[in-house]
């Protein structure tokens, strides 16, 4: 198969350049592909960076995509990496999921960076010619939702929590030289947000039918979790982390208390939004209720003793260390949202 690119290259940096999936354009020879390039260079290609030069169109072979494993007839899953975002990822780190119906084909999250998107379209362009119709994001935070605009592209509808828009207004500025210092400006060439709408409460994809259901804050302020009526597979985003560390940015309590609440939707399996990929219901989601509990009783118990807040988190969740990969990553941030929290009932 063949794909159509630019090189689009920093205007202050001409040496920082990368290639650029233009979606939609896809081939099976090569001659077709050439036979699009006029008109690919004869209109405006929108990049939405104004400091990014965009070189001519330009045909290759289509490069391998992101690996998706069928966990299901129609339900596909991606292992994102165990690991921070950084050069060598370029934002590869959560997972991300592909469900099939008859008709139409729904993302669920798509990565950290535009690169990760074109590469996902690419491995999803292997297996089906479908129409890609929605992306469902599971909640705000950016290794979740910077491929999304790849997908927005090719006329995807972007959705997530009725919050998420304004969530990611709020904290895109933050979001893009945050994660562009973690990859470096050549890796997060031509990354931007795509805004999302409210995301409807089911999406039938043809003989397949998808709930999408609205959190109060747990994890984030904007948590959504997808669940597949056909395979019964519920795609959790971050109200399920495992053996990654997991992060809190939005409540202790409400978190503690959503997982509760997802037990009643009797899933087959969880694909949840690190580590897995698939996890047994109970089993996979045990972990976590351990770590929130423990930051939960050893922040009252701080809080009870009259330590301070920079006391308080060097010992609040300390013993589930070795339970967690990237623990001292995201434990201390952990401990001070739960002190915040519980420290004003």
């Amino acid at each position: 198969m063949f794909e159509i690119i630019v090189t689009i290259c920093l205007v202050g940096d001409p040496d920082i350049c990368r290639s650029q999936l233009i979606p939609g354009h896809e081939t099976h020879r090569l001659d077709q592909c050439e036979s699009k390039l006029t008109d690919i260079n004869s209109r405006s290609l929108t990049i939405n960076e104004a400091e990014i030069s965009v070189g001519r169109a330009a045909c290759r072979e289509m490069p391998d995509g992101l690996s998706l494993i069928e966990v299901e007839p129609g339900v596909f899953v991606h292992l994102g990496a165990i690991d921070e975002p950084n050069p060598s990822n370029l934002g590869d780190v959560s997972n991300i999921g592909v469900v099939i119906g008859e008709s139409e084909i729904a993302v669920i999250d798509t990565g950290g960076s535009r690169k990760v998107g074109e590469d996902l379209y690419r491995a999803i362009r292997t297996i089906s010619d479908l129409h890609i119709s929605t992306v469902i994001l599971t909640h705000m935070h950016p290794d979740h939702v910077y491929g999304a605009s790849v997908f927005a592209d090719v006329g995807a509808k972007i959705v997530g929590h009725p919050d998420l828009k304004r969530a990611l207004q709020d904290r895109g500025e933050a979001y893009h030289a945050g994660f562009s210092n973690l990859m470096t400006p050549a890796g997060f060439l031509g990354t931007a947000l795509a805004m999302p709408e409210p995301a409807p409460s089911t999406l039938d994809l043809g003989e397949r039918v998808l709930d999408l259901d609205v959190w109060p804050t747990a994890h984030s302020p904007t948590d959504l979790t997808v669940f597949d009526r056909t395979s019964g597979i519920l795609f959790t985003g971050d109200l399920v982390f495992h053996e990654y560390a997991p992060a809190l940015d939005g409540s202790l309590r409400g978190w503690r208390t959503a997982l509760d609440m997802m037990a009643e939707k009797r899933a087959t399996y969880i694909v949840p939004g690190h580590g897995g990929p698939v996890l047994e219901p109970v089993a996979g989601v045990a972990p976590l209720k351990q770590y929130l509990g423990v930051l939960e009783a050893d922040t009252r118990s701080a809080l009870e003793r009259g330590l301070r807040i920079g006391e308080a988190v060097e010992e609040i969740g300390k013993s589930e260390a070795e339970n967690w990969e990237l623990f001292e990553l995201f434990n201390t941030r952990n401990a001070t949202v739960s002190y915040t929290e519980l420290e004003w009932e």
